[in-house]
């Protein structure tokens, strides 16, 4: 058992410790950094507590955007974040962020305060039945019977939050537990949880997993946010590099391999999808994001190979030819023991390289011709041209928006594993600020100087805009881009909108997509003390972001306005299996 932080009275009495302070001990012995949140009765107290022992304590405007932040600590660092919310509706905003975690398999552990243990069943202030309501997105969910008890159900939190397939847990804390004072000897505090054991898949089905591959005429890699999540890089990359493979990242499997890396083939993406005879899927899932695996996406015979940490996602939608069930970085290790057993390259004047090849240089030039257009309001592909210029290499992007993080996610690359942050498989909007805010605070802690570029749609902002604040207040370098088209996918400009109101009340006559034209959001930022800028063309948007690059001292907000019909380039395929509109 670990020891406590609390001891005697210098008269040789016994030492008195409340339970805020047994909750904040408890997370402390379990290494979490980081407590996002809004306090409030009855948890005050606890984000007192975590501060006096150095836990990083960062107030949020919104329950959801401090248990995204939460989230996004638990994916960044692989030790979870804590949310800290109060009851009843305090816990109920936060369950989008958990619902989050959860299909996103992020690990994160929710403290919501509750009402008092004597005032149940009685209309207490915010009751609400939370363990039994939160078990829906959680991996464990839980109340501790005693203030005794709070360390080891902590300790079952934090473990079961990155044991397996990671996920959200919540621990539920009455109202009366939190002042409530007990003998510090009673309180026993369980050691820290060991990181989880690393799993091996079959020799077996690895041998035969090389052997389909070897086989293949025209295969593909598809690197998911599991194998980001598993620090599977440099296995990875060694695969890629030494068979000669092309791969395919997922939004966040964007890093694990650079996206300039010459076997990065995201621009012909439905094209590799469509025509791969054998596909290897490193912690990516068959869900919408990869169209299911079905045809007409995929050829009928295709041959997938699953690596997943949990066993229950293989076979989904498809029945695998090879399971290879393990953690990702581990498993794909003993693949490359049976390549340097038995070494392969692809070859790379194969016809299928070429059918790629082609397919990419043709998206790229017809993204560059878009680019390149020198019409007035600018549309996405010259905003994300001109932002790709000037990025550091290494910093976090995060994006979310319709349009705005798709267009964006071809555009804008990454060189580094878990260096971008968006909508996730339950494409969630109101993400951004969050992820923002978590990314800056550890890149605060373990790489000063490491820069996060937010970008956002402008209804996507609108989800989360006062986290501004939050971002201010903390005096985070987030530098925001707000993609501004005037509505949800597409929007009017000013003089449509006010002819279109000639002919009744908005409710009436605007389409429900749009938003009020030539929003100014950057006063949002300047309201609170950051700099704003609201740009109009490729000119003024190159200057702004240099400067705003250049300051590491505030936080900026560049507004930056396109065609409101702007939309991306025709596709072989939709990104959703039906259209939006």
């Amino acid at each position: 058992m670990a020891e406590s932080a609390f001891a005697e009275r210098s008269d040789g009495s016994e030492e008195k410790v409340s339970g805020a302070e047994v909750i904040a001990q408890a997370l402390k012995t379990q290494d979490v950094e980081y407590v996002f949140g809004i306090v409030g009765i009855p948890v005050t107290e606890i984000a007192v507590a975590a501060q006096k022992l150095g836990i990083r304590y960062v107030g949020m405007r919104n329950e959801q955007a401090a248990c995204y932040a939460a989230s996004a600590v638990g994916y960044l660092t692989g030790r979870p974040g804590v949310c800290l919310v109060v009851s009843g509706p305090g816990l109920i905003h936060a369950l989008g962020g958990m619902a989050n975690a959860n299909v996103n398999c992020w690990p994160l552990i929710v403290i919501g305060g509750s009402s008092e243990r004597r005032q149940e069943t009685m209309g207490a202030f915010q009751e609400f039945p939370q363990v039994e309501a939160c078990r829906l997105y959680c991996k464990f969910s839980a109340r501790p019977s005693s203030i005794e008890t709070i360390p080891s159900i902590i300790e079952k939190a934090v473990r079961s939050s990155i044991y397996g397939r990671p996920g959200p847990c919540y621990v539920d804390i009455p109202a009366d537990f939190v002042n409530f004072q007990v003998n510090v000897n009673s309180i026993k505090y369980m050691e820290c949880c060991l990181p989880p054991p690393v799993s091996m898949a079959e020799t077996s089905a690895v041998y035969m997993a090389a052997s389909v591959l070897r086989n293949a005429k025209r295969p593909l890699l598809i690197i998911g946010k599991g194998a980001a999540y598993s620090r599977a890089e440099e296995a990875i990359r060694k695969l890629v590099g030494q068979c000669k493979l092309p791969f395919l990242p997922t939004p966040m499997g964007k890093g694990v391999v650079p996206d300039n890396h010459p076997n990065c083939v995201s621009a012909a993406r439905s094209r590799a999808l469509q025509f791969a005879d054998v596909i290897v899927l490193f912690g990516a899932r068959l869900n919408w994001i990869l169209h299911f695996g079905l045809p007409p996406r995929y050829q009928p015979d295709v041959k997938f190979i699953q690596v997943d940490i949990c066993a229950e996602e293989l076979g989904n939608n498809v029945k695998p030819a090879v399971s290879l069930l393990g953690d990702i970085n581990a498993v794909t290790k003993q693949l490359l023991e049976q390549f340097d057993k038995t070494p392969w390259q692809y070859p790379a004047e194969s016809s299928w390289w070429q059918t790629l090849r082609e397919k990419m240089e043709s998206n790229e030039a017809a993204s560059k011709e878009l680019a390149s257009q020198k019409s007035l309001p600018m549309n996405y592909y010259t905003v994300f041209y001109q932002v790709q210029e000037q990025l550091p290499r290494d910093c976090f992007v995060v994006s979310e928006g319709a349009n705005t993080m798709d267009i964006g996610r071809t555009v804008i690359q990454n060189y580094l594993p878990r260096h971008r942050l968006d909508a996730g498989t339950f494409g969630t909007m109101g993400v951004g600020l969050g992820f923002a805010i978590a990314a800056a605070i550890v890149a605060r802690d373990r790489n000063p100087g490491k820069r996060v570029i937010c970008v956002e749609g402008d209804s996507a902002f609108g989800f989360s805009g006062m986290e501004v604040e939050t971002i201010c207040r903390y005096n985070l370098p987030i530098v925001l881009l707000v993609v501004n088209n005037n509505g949800i996918y597409q929007g009017f400009d000013a003089d449509t909108w006010k002819e279109m109101l000639k002919f009744g009340d908005a409710t009436e006559v605007a389409p429900p997509v749009c938003l009020l034209p030539n929003s100014h959001y950057e006063q949002v930022m300047t309201a609170f003390g950051g700099k704003g800028y609201f740009v109009e063309t490729p000119e003024e948007l190159q200057k702004s972001l240099r400067e705003s690059l250049a300051d590491t001292t505030k936080p900026s907000l560049i507004n930056i306005m396109i065609e409101p019909q702007a939309t991306r380039k025709a596709q072989d395929f939709h990104w959703l299996t039906r259209s939006n509109m």
